[in-house]
């Protein structure tokens, strides 16, 4: 009996640090949530970018549920335990504005607004900075700055990333041949999660 004692208190310890903690005031709208993804290009982002965070979304409370607004193929709102479980060992990282008085329940709302323009709009491969189509990080920066004015992370240019590694290499040659866009404006997750205008809320 005494073993099992044990081994169950082992799989408590091992487990439950799993669990996602969406009640109370653990977790606000519009924070900001990283996670390492597992699709074919992350291994690529991470190296080009020196990061362990590939992938990034905001969190909204809708119905009194928390939702994950990302850009995956296409643009939607997936359900914050859906978009935990579909990381790398289901890690994650929530990060929240520093000066939270900012975002105001009417800069919320307006963040909302602003993000509903790409809502379903397909996932944007080639990392172009125009409304067109749109990637994870560009849909942070932009909601942040249409909605509430505020940039989160440096905007850079693909050439400011190490693009030596042969697997970035190759994910480059996939999308753009021999006419790397090296001047084009980035956002990067890393970027994002690097700023210090955020502050970590939650690592798990």
């Amino acid at each position: 009996m005494k073993n099992i004692l044990i081994a169950f208190s082992i799989f408590c310890l091992i487990g439950c640090k799993k669990d996602i903690p969406i009640e109370g005031d653990l977790i606000h709208n519009g924070d900001i949530i990283f996670q390492t993804s597992i699709s074919s290009q992350s291994k690529a982002i991470q190296l080009a970018t020196h990061s362990k965070y590939s992938h990034c979304g905001i969190i909204y409370k809708i119905n009194g549920s928390w939702f994950v607004y990302e850009a995956i193929q296409p643009v939607q709102t997936t359900p914050l335990k859906e978009w935990i479980a579909r990381g790398k060992n289901n890690e994650y990282v929530i990060k929240r504005l520093k000066n939270t008085s900012l975002l105001t329940p009417d800069v919320l709302n307006k963040m909302k607004k602003s993000g509903e323009e790409f809502n379903r709009k397909d996932y944007d491969i080639y990392f172009e900075w125009n409304n067109d189509r749109i990637y994870c990080s560009e849909l942070v920066w932009k909601i942040y700055k249409e909605g509430a004015n505020i940039e989160i992370g440096k905007l850079q240019h693909l050439k400011d990333f190490d693009l030596s590694h042969p697997v970035v290499k190759q994910k480059m040659t996939e999308r753009y041949g021999n006419k790397l866009p090296l001047n084009e404006k980035v956002i990067s997750p890393s970027s994002i999660y690097d700023s210090d205008l955020l502050y970590t809320v939650l690592k798990n």
